[in-house]
């Protein structure tokens, strides 16, 4: 089972090949994707889904978790990548919760330190699953909305909130920092975090019967819903969040657009394949 599924409730042991086939049996299409049948979601309840997708000329199909975030992010996008192994998805960066005034993308930025940022705004990096929707071209710091789920890639500290990697965390808003993962060796669309925990929203997953925990994080502006995986908390004794605490580590987040596309917002064409 890929490890990112844990985050929704499939335990490692689970069969990947019986999830494509309850996918390809029970999944319905998803808009701006590429030909119908190959690109489904399967829906879980409670915003819960599983996508599955697979490209022309590839054997094998790839089955990842979605959340349906009720979250709307505004993001001043800076860059927007195009992966050449998925034509329907496309990383986006730029600076979220953009403040009034100057670009915050033209003020100089110390990776190593957490208070560098402007005020209020934070770099951010996600995977668009509708990544067709935007346009080819577009305006270097234009604001989008988006909304984005966080699944972990990796948890580094999962504790009471004074045990922060920096103290200096606890002083910049909503006691919140996230900063996107650099190198072209990284993959798209992750970040690190440090996020203080609002509330545990508890889910099933219906399949495999295994209650999910949704982390609402206290991240500027808007929420951030984070996922973990169960079982790499059990390997690593790590606690059961709280809110309160804190959270640490690398994410990978996903979403889709929600409205700020320029005028025309997209080419005339069909949404399904």
């Amino acid at each position: 089972m890929d490890f990112l599924l844990e985050c929704i409730g499939f335990p490692p042991e689970g069969s990947v090949e019986a999830l494509v086939d309850r996918a390809r049996a029970q999944g319905e299409p998803v808009a701006w994707r590429g030909p119908a049948g190959e690109h489904l979601r399967l829906k879980l309840g409670g915003g819960l889904e599983v996508r599955y997708d697979r490209e022309d000329g590839h054997e094998h199909a790839s089955v990842l978790p979605y959340f349906q975030s009720p979250h709307r992010l505004r993001v001043a996008v800076v860059e927007v990548l195009r992966p050449d192994d998925s034509p329907y998805d496309a990383v986006v960066r730029g600076w979220a919760d953009p403040p009034p005034g100057p670009p915050p993308w033209e003020v100089p930025q110390r990776r190593a330190d957490p208070a560098a940022q402007p005020t209020g705004a934070y770099r951010v990096a996600a995977q668009l699953y509708d990544g067709r929707r935007l346009p080819r071209r577009l305006p270097c710091g234009h604001v989008v909305a988006l909304c984005l789920t966080g699944f972990a890639l990796d948890v580094d500290y999962l504790g009471p909130n004074e045990g922060v990697r920096d103290p200096d965390i606890l002083e910049r808003p909503r006691g919140a920092w996230i900063e996107p993962l650099g190198g072209l060796d990284d993959p798209g669309g992750c970040v690190e975090v440090s996020l203080r925990v609002r509330a545990v929203r508890k889910l099933v997953n219906p399949v495999t019967g295994i209650g999910v925990d949704a982390l609402e994080t206290d991240a500027p502006e808007r929420p951030l819903l984070l996922f973990l995986s169960q079982w790499q908390l059990d390997q690593d004794e790590l606690p059961a969040p709280r809110p309160g605490w804190r959270v640490e580590g690398t994410f990978l987040l996903t979403g889709h657009v929600a409205g700020g596309l320029p005028s025309p917002a997209r080419r005339v064409g069909r949404a399904f394949g």
